[in-house]
């Protein structure tokens, strides 16, 4: 390997480091690394620029614009409020009807919109069931994965080696070329979420002939007895009062010491701070009894109690007031909010929170007014907001319609594009369908004109871009025939399907530690230089990096629909290691099984 191509792959590790520590976002590492690979000579300005004149990274941008037009439309959350179960049953019917409906959706939109709207309902759909929503939301997250492998739309990552395939002269994939993996791995990862999901999940097992009413605890409360309060003297017994129905006590701070009442016979004393659990409807019962007070209502002055309401919001990267801490920031001066606790990694944060800084993926629950959903519902700055509320039916009739006939002329344009001559040289492919079905969204009022710009994901779209400028440096210094030569080695005997399950591991492992999109763009031309060297053709090792770019089921942060359903559902990282290993696992066979069979080296 030349000095320059050591030189690379020293940049591409700084960039790995960084991405995986969290320094910087990851459109500002890949500009970074990009600037540096330019100022030593191994790109021309032109090779640094050409990731944004690519046709899949622009098709990314505007299916941003359509995703949005959808969502706006109303026609998910009319469609999520529909097929819900209406009754409990085994979990084994439970997870298919939430997986394969998402599925479907995901694999022509874009996965983020659709778990934001999904999440918040099937939370509220599962408190009513008495059934656990951690038994459900990875689900959520998973079916937006596996829906995304089967169509070139599914994923941004599908159309980034898309557009890396045109960039090199190699034909493209068609719109449903993909399925020919996606379809069998989605349907066995959701037979294996249904049948392993309920040990596996974390949260009560759901048995299908249980009647109990015992009520899943999924919201917390900090409560501060008055000196004058009435509940001074009271016994808690096995961590109850009858004084306050549907909410069990968990422990009591008392003089800076945690007491467990869960068990056992205790009693109230003045100044005790009690920490309650109960459904969300719990709040209204807190606020209106005068003998107990909600911590950090105090904040709130001039508001009657009557209008104050508990939200949650999830902080997404367009957050401000990132790396500050609540105080720093001013929290409740932009938001009219108090930030009464912060979930984080499966833990509840309820102490020091004026010294916590603020990162992206943090669950804030929060008690305000309607007008935070009113102001905020719609930002980008959190990635969701209240899902404890009732999600009102957005949209009208005729919006939900025509968004949905639009989607569906897009889908059938880019499917059956190919087969229309045109005498002036346009090419009927995604780009050319997606680009008119957001102007008619626009056009026909369905997505706000004032708003267009932020439903376009920035970062995503520059990480993209200048992910093709180190994916030309690995060419031009000769360091990807280096590894590709490295990676034949190591398959040596196996052929070409043991460098395709190089290849593939190579992806995935890059994909749970940086994003999809760069993970593929890294390892593209190490693909094409593979192919090259064996003398076969490269499609099967395409198809494999989009495939296992996209199939990020083993920690929260390698996809980022995994990260909200973390904050959402307060799940652990081992919550993702032990149901997303055996997924990955699952995954990497049928690949390899499936991809040289549809598609000849």
């Amino acid at each position: 390997m030349t000095l320059e191509g050591y030189i690379v792959l020293g940049i591409i590790l700084a960039l790995i480091i960084i991405l995986a520590k969290e320094i910087l976002r990851p459109g500002l590492v890949f500009f970074t690394g990009a600037v540096v690979l330019m100022a030593s000579g191994i790109i021309t300005e032109r090779e640094t620029l050409e990731g944004f004149s690519n046709k899949g990274m622009i098709t990314v941008g505007i299916l941003f614009l359509v995703s949005e037009g959808v969502r706006q439309s109303g026609i998910l959350n009319r469609l999520a409020q529909t097929y819900l179960p209406r009754k409990r049953g085994k979990m084994v019917f439970l997870i298919p009807r939430i997986m394969l409906p998402v599925s479907v959706l995901s694999a022509f939109l874009n996965n983020t919109p659709v778990v934001i709207i999904f999440a918040p309902i099937i939370k509220k759909w599962t408190e009513k069931l008495n059934l656990s929503s951690k038994k459900f939301l990875i689900p959520l997250s998973y079916a937006t994965i596996l829906g995304g492998m089967c169509t070139l739309i599914g994923t941004s990552t599908n159309l980034v080696v898309h557009g890396l395939m045109l960039e090199n002269g190699y034909t493209g994939f068609s719109m449903f070329e993909l399925g020919k993996v996606g379809i069998f791995i989605a349907i066995i990862g959701t037979i294996y979420m249904s049948v392993a999901g309920n040990k596996f999940l974390p949260g009560k097992k759901i048995l299908f002939n249980s009647r109990s009413s015992a009520e899943f605890k999924d919201y917390s409360y900090d409560i501060v007895i008055p000196e004058n309060s009435g509940f001074t003297g009271l016994e808690i017994k096995n961590g109850r009062i009858k004084e306050l129905k549907g909410l069990l006590l968990r422990t009591i701070e008392r003089d800076g010491k945690l007491i467990d009442v869960k068990k056992g016979s205790h009693f109230i004393m003045p100044n005790d701070k009690l920490l309650v659990v109960g459904k969300s409807d719990r709040l209204n019962t807190i606020l209106g009894n005068e003998n107990i007070r909600l911590r950090g209502i105090d904040l709130i002055k001039g508001v009657p109690r009557s209008e104050l309401k508990q939200y949650e919001a999830v902080i997404s990267p367009r957050f401000p007031g990132i790396g500050k801490t609540i105080t720093e920031f001013n929290f409740y001066d932009h938001y009219q909010a108090v930030v009464l606790s912060i979930h984080r990694n499966g833990e509840r944060i309820t102490s020091n929170l004026s010294s916590l800084k603020l990162k992206p993926g943090d669950n804030l629950v929060l008690l305000t007014t309607e007008k935070f959903a009113q102001n905020w519902g719609e930002s980008k700055v959190f990635y969701l907001t209240s899902y404890i509320r009732d999600y009102r039916t957005t949209g009208t009739f005729w919006k939900k319609w025509i968004a949905f006939i639009i989607l569906l002329l897009m889908i059938t344009g880019a499917t059956f594009g190919r087969y229309i001559s045109s005498p002036a040289e346009i090419d009927f492919d995604m780009f050319y369908f997606s680009a008119i079905a957001a102007v008619l969204l626009v056009w026909m009022k369905i997505m706000p004109h004032q708003k267009y710009t932020k439903a376009v994901s920035w970062d995503v779209l520059i990480t993209i871009a200048f992910s093709f400028a180190v994916s030309k440096a690995l060419q031009n210094s000769g360091a990807a025939d280096a590894i590709a030569r490295t990676t034949i080695g190591l398959g040596h005997g196996l052929g070409p399907v043991g460098v395709l399950a190089a290849i593939y591991l190579v992806t995935t492992i890059f994909t749970e530690i940086i994003t999809n999109n760069a993970a593929a763009a890294i390892v593209f031309p190490i693909a094409m230089a593979a192919a090259q060297q064996l003398n076969v053709d490269p499609k099967p090792f395409f198809v494999g990096i989009a495939i296992a770019a996209s199939a990020s089921f083993s920690t929260p942060i390698g996809y980022q629909t995994n990260l909200i359903v973390q904050a959402i559902g307060n799940y652990k990282f081992k919550d993702y290691v032990k149901i997303g290993v055996p997924l990955n696992i699952l995954a990497f066979v049928l690949s390899l099984l499936l991809i040289p069979y549809f598609w000849h080296f």
